[in-house]
């Protein structure tokens, strides 16, 4: 054995200590740690030739690499709806490495169980029925194209044809009908074979809304003269969270023949708040659903989860035909289900998360997101320079400057905000009009961090001298 790993191994309880040191001290100064760092970062150096070993390692990170990364799991890290990762996640996700199983499959380790069990857990959470099986992925994005995998192979039994054996030119042109779709969809589409021209933007409801006009939709799927087609509803758009009427979409399925993808990656929460889950009644009816959990469960990164009624078929397109795998039978292994043979236990966090807080807590998490969101939005409201553009319907703030919000203009607000440390937003644009996103989803955020954000808000654009 390499001297360093001989060292590392006798040494490890100690060098564990080291690192969960560096973590405590990185944590408990989180919300005081820049949002983004802007900075330049050190250029790469040689590969190291004989190795310090990791004590060695832990500190030439702490020294070089440490410095520059942002405090995305802060209470004032705003963009791309991103969550923190809550104690109990973090201690989960360390157990994971520590465990290092490979959750495949069932074979020699209860990890597959404990993924089944979580996936359950979370079927339950977001009112999803027993007809609905699932499976961890890395996010969003590989969330969707796995539920348009399956409803590409659905299409193929619809027309007669086997996609995951004759290809997706075997279809013929596709169908996919949308009113605000999230920009994964398109990437799916593309990996899919589909094309990302065969995307067709259906008319969304008028007075600022994402949300589709569920008539216009029929109408549209009435155009395509009986021919299968693909639907992707939205729970939670991406601008101002807009919920398309799932029920009233399911129910076209009485005239019409599609199947219903539902992109809930980070609305599918509003089920935890008894005051919010109207809004995503009917996503039982979905033929397949996204959701990602490194969003609003606070899950360190890469977490999520999808589920479809349909395994059946998604077996089809994922099963991995191998002597020492074996064929999918039963209960499926998991990589018979997924894009990955190899895949790291996922649910050991949001199983530690879930365990730790409960329904309630996470519930209370969402709740006090969507205060938060809606106080900053009433504070923009009432400022000078800033208006909003789209009512705070849940957890994102959706606003531009009150004149002249040109790109350049809103570009410049947004630098000034990001070179202060104190918060982190994303660009956007709503209605064409340039702007910026407030997005609300991290356990630790409170209301001293609202008033946080405000005044840097309040200071960038006084900074930058725009008119009011």
């Amino acid at each position: 054995m390499h001297p360093a790993l001989t060292s590392d191994l006798a040494r490890l309880p100690d060098l564990l200590q080291a690192a969960r040191d560096l973590a405590a001290q990185e944590l408990s100064g989180l919300d005081e740690r820049p949002a983004v760092r802007l900075d330049q970062a050190p250029g790469p150096e040689a590969v190291p030739g004989a190795g310090a070993g990791a004590g060695g390692a832990l500190a030439r990170f702490a020294e070089r690499w440490a410095p520059g990364f942002s405090g995305s799991a802060g209470p004032r890290y705003l963009g791309f709806v991103t969550g923190g990762a809550t104690p109990a996640s973090v201690a989960g996700d360390w157990l994971t490495s520590a465990y290092d199983q490979n959750a495949s499959g069932a074979v020699g380790s209860w990890a597959a169980a404990l993924e089944r069990e979580t996936v359950g857990w979370l079927r339950e959470l977001f009112g999803l029925g027993d007809a609905h099986s699932g499976a961890f992925v890395t996010g969003a994005t590989v969330s969707n194209t796995v539920g348009l995998a399956i409803a590409r192979e659905w299409l193929g039994e619809r027309l007669g044809v086997s996609v995951s054996r004759q290809g997706a030119a075997a279809l013929g042109p596709v169908e996919v009908l949308s009113g605000s779709p999230h920009s994964s969809i398109t990437k799916a589409l593309s990996v899919l074979g589909i094309g990302r021209d065969r995307l067709r933007r259906v008319p969304v409801l008028p007075g600022n809304r994402e949300a589709v006009d569920v008539d216009a939709l029929d109408a549209a799927l009435a155009g395509l003269g009986g021919r299968p087609a693909i639907v992707v509803a939205n729970a939670g758009t991406v601008n101002t969270v807009d919920f398309d009427d799932l029920r009233a979409i399911a129910a076209l399925k009485e005239r019409h023949d599609f199947w219903l993808h539902v992109d809930a990656a980070f609305g599918a929460f509003a089920a935890l708040s008894p005051a919010h889950a109207p809004l995503v009644a009917g996503l039982d009816a979905a033929d397949s659903v996204c959701v990602d959990l490194h969003k609003w469960l606070n899950v360190p990164y890469d977490a999520a989860v999808q589920f479809t009624r349909r395994q059946d078929l998604q077996i089809a397109v994922f099963h991995n035909a191998s002597p020492y795998l074996g064929l999918p039978t039963g209960d499926p292994d998991f990589l018979h289900l997924t894009p990955e043979n190899s895949r790291r236990l996922r649910a050991l966090p949001a199983w530690f998360s879930l365990v730790a807080y409960g329904h309630e807590g996470h519930g209370e998490i969402v709740e006090r997101n969507v205060a938060l969101a809606r106080e900053l939005g009433a504070r923009i409201e009432s400022s000078e320079g800033l208006r909003l553009l789209a009512p705070v319907r849940l957890n994102v703030v959706c606003f531009t400057l009150d004149r002249d919000p040109t790109q350049e203009r809103v570009d410049a607000l947004s630098r000034a905000v990001a070179e202060s440390g104190e918060t982190f937003l994303t660009p956007t644009v709503h209605e064409g009009v340039p702007a910026l996103r407030a997005a609300f989803s991290n356990w630790r955020t409170t209301r001293a961090d609202v008033e946080r954000v405000a005044d840097a808000l309040a200071a960038a654009r006084e900074a930058r001298r725009f008119p009011v």
